[in-house]
């Protein structure tokens, strides 16, 4: 007996992105699913209805998830399509939780078992559903892309008759995922590079690209990456001087670009007032942290801020949005990939493993109740055994793309529910990490 997928159409404004493509639909048909995607669903992503129906999809409408025993999602599902779901239906997208509990107990109360894909822990079998890396690795050449379309000259040094034109001098600050991908597209487009890191490890990855690095390399530099890999927080101190160093550096850039952002919090400023206006007329600044409140000061969300010293700085909202056709085929392989851990092959029907270490750090309500530790505050305290709440919080901290990052602390193999008397060790806080993921 075949269950269903439904591929809903994304109704949030901006985005065009969709979380299937006709590999994945034929994948899913293998798997034993029917798959029905809402018509004009991939449109924005260059997805036609007839390639989703050639790929064994039936074309249908927003009605049709009232059927669907899985969800696949790009965003949050709205009050409004939950109430189309049926209860006990899986739902699978980023989530964006933090900040939001009252849209995670609305999937509770619809009975829905929601997983957040952004949650997804860095460790080696789970590198093929990364969603953050796919997408981080998607903005950051976007970010370069919208910062050369901005900038009104040629950003590699061309030597002519007529004279010579100089290189730009692009500036990256935070080496993640976006950052690293920011870094070597800078550099094929045959701009001078620099950028910074508070991990030491990013010097040499900055490096490995043909950029140079910029740091306060001080004692506390050298101690400032945790055994997984992670930035730590520094200390004020070091943020005092690792910004005096910067602001200097950064008034003889062409084009920066900040990735910074901390799961959970508004996104740490990095570029001040005082830094933008000192930049030369027709600089460009780029910011990948908008959403979350920006890293420069004066950015706003969704638009392209002139300053009064022509600065330009960038704010577009939903940056791997921009390149949606890639960014979608991606995500949907994200998707299936983690989709098929959750399947029984034999019987071709859903059957999730509520013990699996990625599910443990992906769900977030299940059988009307939120389960999530970072977000059932009337929990136990003993609950945040279940899953690794620190591989939780790195899955959405930036490291380059393709390196397995997995703590070396795993996470614990026998989950203790329930044991309300046992408490575990308290979990150190979130590090703060200088590139987005």
């Amino acid at each position: 007996m075949g269950q269903t997928i439904f591929i809903p159409k994304e109704i949030e404004a901006g985005e065009p992105r969709v979380a299937a493509s006709p590999d994945t639909v034929k994948r899913y048909a293998g798997l034993g699913f029917a798959v029905i995607v809402e018509q004009g669903a991939g449109l924005g992503s260059r997805i036609t209805d007839e390639e989703f129906t050639k790929a064994g999809a039936t074309i249908g409408k927003a009605a049709d998830g009232s059927k669907a025993d899985v969800v696949l999602k790009v965003r949050r599902p709205t009050d409004a399509e939950l109430k189309g779901y049926k209860s006990g239906a899986a739902v699978i997208a980023t989530m964006d939780p933090y900040g939001n509990d009252a849209a995670i107990a609305a999937m509770a109360k619809a009975g829905i078992t929601a997983f957040a894909m952004e949650f997804m822990p860095r460790i080696s079998r789970a590198q093929s559903m990364d969603v953050l890396s796919s997408q981080a690795n998607l903005a950051g050449y976007q970010a370069v892309i919208d910062g050369a379309a901005v900038y009104d000259r040629a950003m590699p040094m061309m030597m002519t008759a007529a004279g010579t034109v100089p290189a730009a001098k692009v500036f990256v600050m935070g080496v993640g995922v976006a950052g690293l991908q920011a870094i070597a597209t800078a550099r094929r487009l045959g701009a001078v590079v620099t950028a910074t890191d508070v991990r030491p490890a990013a010097k040499e990855q900055v490096a490995s690209l043909g950029a140079k690095f910029l740091a306060v390399e001080d004692e506390e530099f050298k101690a400032a990456e945790t055994a997984g890999g992670y930035a730590k927080e520094m200390s004020k101190e070091y943020q005092a001087k690792q910004a005096a160093l910067t602001a200097d550096h950064i008034a003889k850039q062409d084009i920066v670009i900040t990735t910074a952002l901390i799961p959970g919090r508004p996104a740490p400023k990095l570029v001040s007032a005082a830094m933008v206006a000192s930049m030369k007329p027709g600089s460009v600044i780029v910011d990948l942290a908008v959403e979350r409140g920006g890293n420069v000061e004066g950015a706003e969300a969704g638009k392209v801020v002139t300053t009064a010293n022509e600065v330009k700085i960038v704010g577009h909202l939903n940056v791997p949005g921009r390149v949606a056709a890639s960014a979608s085929l991606l995500y949907a392989k994200n998707l299936f990939a983690f989709l098929e851990t959750l399947v029984d092959k034999e019987a071709k029907a859903l059957a999730i493993n509520r013990d699996d270490e990625l599910v443990k750090a992906t769900m977030l309500t299940d059988a009307g109740k939120v389960v999530h530790p970072n977000f059932a505050k009337a929990a136990p305290a003993a609950s945040a055994a279940l899953p690794d709440d620190k591989a939780v919080a790195k899955a959405a901290k930036g490291t380059e793309p393709g390196l397995d990052v997995a703590p070396k602390k795993a996470a614990p193999k026998k989950a203790a529910p329930k044991a309300a008397a046992k408490k575990p060790a308290a979990a150190k806080k979130p590090a703060a990490p200088k590139g987005t993921a």
